[in-house]
């Protein structure tokens, strides 16, 4: 017996396949310099815990745990549409927007057909595309880090099936403007689906058009798919949800692993729902710290995208990965993007002043 050999035989897909790799922890920082009470920055969390109205759904929830979930999650489905007033057949729930997101490949792309998205963006689209054969487009993002609309729609060819849209783009903050997400699914026609990946919605400048309102009713093509990990504190639970037309709704339902959303997450989703009012004040005091934190990185010199999420990028090129391990260090953890960036999540105000220190010691990059 060959006790070298890897057991079995994975696709070729899966075998090149990138792991995913989520933001470090604050322990592996600890273990590897030495440092205590080292702070999480690099994962886009909500600082602040579960509000009681969500604990105390999720203990309920719990009492129940030996029965299966509702598989579609009637009841949180026909609560988010009473909350965005549309009808609940708009309406899917997944394992937080990132299973949405691959329930979307899953249904509509085949090896060879084409997906595009800007680069650099959320960093599952290229596991996504991998996973499902298809050939991805990367438009690169203008000089200011947005989106490039006119290399986008240039971009369209017969061979495309899906256009990804980060809105907020993950890492750089940025958003696309109504007008500009409505010349894209112009362009891009009913037969490619064009989807708003709105992980940070609920950060974003107040006035902000609302593409479920606003570009939803007017494209067939179009889908927004969102999370509760972020604003709403519920990134260990999974829960997201997408919005869309029916027809694209059903078919995307039909790639979900039985009962993904478990019934903590869908009774957390609900409570939170019901006390929205709490946690947009919690969403206005991030939005706040943001702004501190953008205000003394620029007075250090640093340039900036104009950010509409619950982080900052600093361009650091080819000292990315010096300033990251320089920060660990310092006890403070952030995701790297080697050779482009650091993104660094807005926590608590003690652990934002822990960062702005750390940085402050190591200077702007040349």
């Amino acid at each position: 017996m060959n006790t070298q050999a890897r057991p079995g035989r994975p696709r070729s897909a899966v075998e090149a396949l990138p792991a995913y790799r989520p933001g470090r922890d604050a322990k592996q920082a600890q273990q590897e310099h030495g440092v205590v009470d080292a702070v999480k920055l690099a994962s886009n969390e909500n600082p602040e815990g579960p509000i009681s109205a969500v604990e105390n759904s999720v203990l309920s929830a719990v009492r129940g745990a030996n029965r299966y979930a509702d598989h579609r999650g009637g009841e949180l489905r026909s609560r988010i549409g009473e909350w965005l007033d549309i009808s609940a057949d708009h309406i899917t729930i997944g394992n937080g927007s990132v299973g949405l997101l691959q329930q979307i490949f899953l249904t509509y792309l085949d090896p060879g057909d084409e997906v595009i998205f800007g680069w650099r963006s959320f960093e599952v689209y290229p596991i996504y595309s991998q996973l499902t054969g298809a050939e991805m487009v990367r438009v690169p993002l203008l000089d200011d880090l947005t989106y490039d609309v006119d290399g986008t729609i240039a971009a369209l060819t017969p061979a495309t099936k899906v256009v990804m849209l980060a809105t907020p783009n993950n890492p750089t903050g940025t958003v696309l403007s109504h007008d500009d997400i409505a010349r894209i699914a112009t362009a891009a026609g009913e037969e490619v689906i064009v989807v708003i990946d709105e992980a940070y919605r609920e950060f974003v400048d107040a006035g902000t058009p609302d593409p479920v309102a606003d570009i939803v009713p007017q494209f067939r093509n179009v889908l927004v798919t969102r999370t509760l990990s972020k604003a709403h504190g519920l990134a260990g639970l999974r829960v997201g949800y997408a919005v869309g037309d029916p027809e694209v709704i059903a078919d995307i339902d039909k790639v979900a692993v039985p009962f993904h959303v478990n019934a903590a997450a869908q009774a957390a989703a609900i409570a939170a729902i019901d006390n929205i009012e709490e946690i947009e004040a919690r969403c206005a005091v991030i939005v706040n710290e943001r702004g501190r934190v953008e205000a003394q990185l620029s007075e250090m010199g640093w340039w900036m995208p104009v950010h509409q999420a619950n982080f900052v990028y600093l361009s650091t090129g080819s000292e990315t990965m010096r300033f990251a391990t320089e920060l660990e260090k310092r006890g403070v953890v952030v995701r790297p993007f080697d050779g482009e960036g650091i993104r660094v999540t807005i926590g608590s105000p003690t652990e934002n002043d822990r960062f702005l220190a750390a940085i402050t010691e190591l200077g702007v990059t040349k």
